[in-house]
């Protein structure tokens, strides 16, 4: 066979194999042993915004018991899309209750100005932490929405510092944290968005953009958002094992599609980070004006799912020669114990 025929031949197979994967979030879940699992609760009857904050304070199990950033911005409200059409492979979206609302008014930019953003602490008791993490919601954006230059959508994080791996705050050299969550960009295109070790030269990928003072996007443009209407969202995050190998792989299912898939990746550079919970973050920008909306917008978000493993991935990948920190068993079963204690005391 000519070369180049067997190269058409094998990127035909591989986007073959990609267009094939399509997967509802409990099937994921499965199919990568993800056994425990949660569901954030949502109220039965819509809240005003003081109500909301207490709900979601009492029930999403917060660090330090606080939203850190828009509290002001959140309500309980009832569908605005109830009988949307689904965009979703596998079968119908639906829900029976009220949805989370999250406003960005006019003007803001950034999680100081508009939108929401707080972390959820799921993985914070019992000696062996979460490798492995998957967060489920379905978002829904209003007519009309400007998505301007970009901003931020849910995700998950993991590490000891609950206030870095965001806002240009990197991961340090002992590797202490990372976060993993979605931007919308111009015109509604969609991408992964990640505060992770930058090594094994994931610089240097096609459907990769890095930027030394921000977080690292990956596949942009491989699917894009809509308005007016519900979309769901499945993020899948394995932790590199052990922390000097680059074996790490994060997954994104956009309306049970496979839209992005990166692997050999070095999530973290220590033993001490495990996978967290949910980092709600959702905001324009960007980190000045240019990023800000032109009008009061809001999005809505539901049926938000989680699930878990105490093992990381078991893919094969490169070893990463420097930047890894690895801890005696018996300090990593001492630092699972006072996690909790010590996110709770920087959040």
């Amino acid at each position: 066979m000519h070369p180049l025929s067997f190269t058409l031949l094998a990127l035909l197979e591989v986007a073959l194999a990609q267009a094939a994967e399509v997967l509802a979030p409990a099937l994921v879940a499965q199919k990568y042993g993800l056994a425990t699992s949660t569901t954030l609760a949502f109220p039965t009857a819509t809240l005003s915004t003081a109500d909301t904050q207490a709900n979601i304070i009492s029930n999403w199990g917060l660090g330090k018991g606080r939203i850190q950033d828009g509290a002001d911005n959140l309500a309980f409200v009832k569908d605005p899309y109830p009988d949307s059409e689904s965009t979703v492979s596998t079968g119908q979206l639906s829900s029976n209750g009220p949805v989370l609302q999250v406003t960005y008014p006019k003007d803001s930019y950034s999680h100081d100005t508009g939108g929401s953003q707080f972390y959820n602490l799921w993985n914070v008791t019992g000696s062996e932490q979460f490798q492995s993490m998957m967060v489920s919601y379905e978002v829904a954006f209003q007519d009309g929405f400007d998505w301007v230059k970009g901003g931020k959508l849910p995700g998950l994080r993991g590490g000891l510092n609950s206030t870095g791996c965001s806002g240009g705050n990197q991961p340090t050299p002992t590797g202490d944290c990372f976060s993993v969550r979605l931007m919308w960009r111009k015109n509604a295109n969609g991408e992964l968005y990640a505060y992770i070790p930058t090594a094994n030269k994931i610089c240097d990928r096609k459907n990769v953009v890095c930027n030394s003072d921000f977080g690292t996007s990956f596949n942009r443009g491989s699917f894009g958002f809509v308005t007016g209407r519900w979309s769901r969202i499945t993020l899948l995050v394995q932790l590199n094992n052990p922390p000097n190998v680059a074996n790490g792989q994060i997954k994104l299912y956009y309306n049970d599609e496979l839209a992005a898939d990166a692997q050999e990746l070095q999530i973290r550079s220590s033993d001490a980070v495990s996978a967290n919970g949910l980092f709600f973050s959702t905001f324009f920008g960007g980190n000045d004006a240019s990023w800000a909306t032109p009008e009061t917008v809001n999005t809505y978000f539901r049926n938000i799912q989680l699930w878990a493993s105490t093992g990381a991935s078991t893919l094969t990948g490169p070893t990463i020669k420097n930047g890894a920190v690895s801890f005696h068993p018996a300090a990593t079963l001492i630092c699972g114990s006072i996690v909790f204690w010590m996110i709770s005391a920087l959040v």
